[in-house]
């Protein structure tokens, strides 16, 4: 593919990732479940990496597919890629729009599908000029067609919101035809355009039937699979290419509906969402703060834990192979198991406009921000938003704290500050709060191999080599300046006698100790045997466990696990 063209889309989908939590904050059709970005996100990253001649788009788009408006999403973009080079942007998106409506099985209007009727409509309508005058005149339609979901649907009507899945192509293409036209006139103002349409409306509430939302591919081997899939479940979306067959559905029946799965065919992977857990996060959020909080997703923090206490959390990419992926959108096992296979890992920053879109979008729904910044010494996360606030905020709302930390350091103090802002009402002290915590967390971090650093390029491999073979065990903690190593064991007993002596000796005056015990592919070690060894010295801590951040898991490698902690009165 043309680098240009890649470039475009890679625009698109990078703006559309900013935006994602937005777009779950309204997800409400055809289920409440506030997954519409997210999913959108995990099934179009592979227009992230277009420039890569080894990527096959079609089996790409297909593999990464997730739920309802990302399975339409990606089927999508594979008809408008698979339109070919010459191809002009109307044929593109008539060839995306007939795959898109082969993947519904009930196409319904007022959503995704009817962006993407109002688009060919659109090009029609307003031809191309040098001028590039052309391109708002099609924004200035598809606003509206966006706009129009809100009466379209009672459900969106109800809760008087726009379509996520539309609004999400809005946004993306957006800034796909600003790029395509060579436009640097500032982006569409989205929080201006659709203001009465972002949020919830607080008399609107979520119904309560439990059930499941599948994401399968299967293999199939036998003529008319597709067919004996119409009664699986309601909602269902079915893509078919070549021997694979890709199924999204809701269902009532998990067990069922698994059966009938398997029956058509050999199932290559499946994820289960229960969707009243998730329609009882989307109608939980927290309500607006006078200081909002954000961090790096580097921070051993979960989207859940995010969730819970209404933080935004910026992601990195994990690269396996040449597959990327936002890291909290990543399932770990993936990540781990492709380490352990050889497969190599490496790790990428957003790219500076995708922390410039988020910084927009944080900075435009909040009075006042408080970034907890991953350590300079770590990324040039710092470097960029401190680049980004000299331009675009000249009254100071976004504060930014250099943390020195990452991995377990990062997440317990996001914790400990997102806590507290859920009570504090003023900023200022809020902000003193976290420069003292930040200072306050400490953490270790061991290892069991070093192969993975060499994997990395942080070692040699003659040195990892001999290391793993006389079984030495470093342990790094995060520091202002890097990663400090601070001793180097030869087994578990040593490192759980080291984990206790550290929590005696810097608790040691500490009444509420709060201690975050991280993982890698070793969940039931630390959630079991090091859990309970830490409890039996402190029975007084506050104890959780967590999975290390797929940054940091990616430069340790399996095996690895990590102990971080703070004094809550301290």
């Amino acid at each position: 593919m043309e680098a240009a063209f890649a470039s475009f889309l890679k625009a698109g989908f990078e703006r559309l990732a900013a935006w994602a939590d937005t777009l779950d904050q309204i997800n409400v059709f055809p289920v409440p479940d506030g997954d519409t970005g997210r999913n959108l996100v995990t099934s179009l990253v592979p227009l992230r990496d277009l420039g890569s001649e080894k990527i096959n788009i079609t089996d790409e788009l297909l593999m990464a597919a997730r739920g309802n408006s990302g399975n339409i999403a990606a089927r999508y973009f594979t008809g408008f890629l698979e339109a070919g080079g010459g191809a002009g942007l109307g044929s593109r998106c008539r060839r995306g729009r007939e795959l898109a409506y082969q993947a519904v099985r009930n196409p319904v209007q007022g959503t995704i599908l009817s962006f993407f009727d109002d688009l060919i409509q659109a090009l029609d309508r307003h031809e191309s000029t040098e001028d590039g005058g052309w391109i708002e005149r099609v924004l200035g339609d598809l606003e509206g067609s966006v706009k129009r979901t809100a009466t379209q649907l009672p459900e969106l009507e109800a809760a008087g919101v726009v379509d996520a899945g539309a609004l999400g192509m809005f946004i993306f293409f957006d800034a796909f035809l600003k790029t395509l036209a060579g436009r640097n006139e500032p982006l569409s103002p989205i929080l201006d355009l659709f203001e009465n349409y972002l949020a919830v409306g607080k008399s609107w509430r979520a119904g309560n039937e439990e059930s499941f939302c599948l994401d399968a591919l299967l293999k199939v081997d036998q003529a008319g699979a597709l067919g004996r899939l119409e009664t699986v479940g309601p909602d269902l979306v079915a893509i078919e290419e070549g021997e694979y067959l890709k199924v999204h559905f809701h269902t009532a029946d998990r067990a069922t509906a698994h059966r009938s799965l398997e029956s058509i065919g050999r199932l290559v992977s499946l994820a289960t969402d229960n969707i009243q857990d998730q329609v009882r996060s989307f109608a939980a959020k927290p309500a607006l703060r006078p200081v909002h909080v954000m961090t790096d997703a580097a921070g051993s923090l979960t989207r859940a834990d995010a969730a819970g206490l209404g933080l935004t959390l910026l992601d990195s990419y994990i690269i396996i192979g040449h597959r990327s992926c936002p890291e909290t959108r990543l399932d770990p096992t993936l990540l781990y198991g492709a380490m352990t296979q050889g497969i190599k890992v490496t790790t990428s920053q957003a790219s500076i406009f995708e922390r410039h879109q988020h910084y927009e979008r944080i900075l435009g729904k909040h009075p006042k921000v408080l970034y907890l910044c991953v350590g300079s010494a770590f990324t040039g996360n710092y470097q960029t938003v401190m680049s980004w606030k000299e331009d675009h905020d000249p009254d100071g709302r976004l504060v930014v704290v250099d943390t020195g930390s990452a991995s377990g350091r990062l997440g317990l103090a996001a914790l400990a500050v997102g806590q507290r802002a859920l009570e504090e009402e003023e900023p200022d002290r809020l902000i003193d709060f976290a420069q003292r915590i930040v200072t306050a967390c400490r953490e270790y971090i061991f290892l069991d191999r070093l192969r993975w650093l060499a994997a990395g390029g942080r070692l040699s491999k003659t040195s990892a080599l001999l290391g793993d073979a006389l079984k030495i065990k470093p342990v790094f903690s995060p520091a202002p300046e890097g990663a400090k190593k601070v001793a180097v064991l030869r087994n578990r007993e040593d490192q759980l006698r080291l984990a206790l002596e550290k929590i005696a000796s810097e608790l040691d005056h500490s009444q509420r100790p709060w201690i975050m015990l991280e993982y890698t592919d070793n969940p039931a070690w630390v959630g079991g045997p090091v859990r309970e060894m830490i409890a039996q010295a402190r029975p007084e801590a506050r104890i959780i466990v967590q999975p290390m951040s797929l940054t940091s898991g990616c430069h340790t490698g399996p095996g690895t696990w990590g102990l971080a902690f703070l004094d809550q009165d301290g």
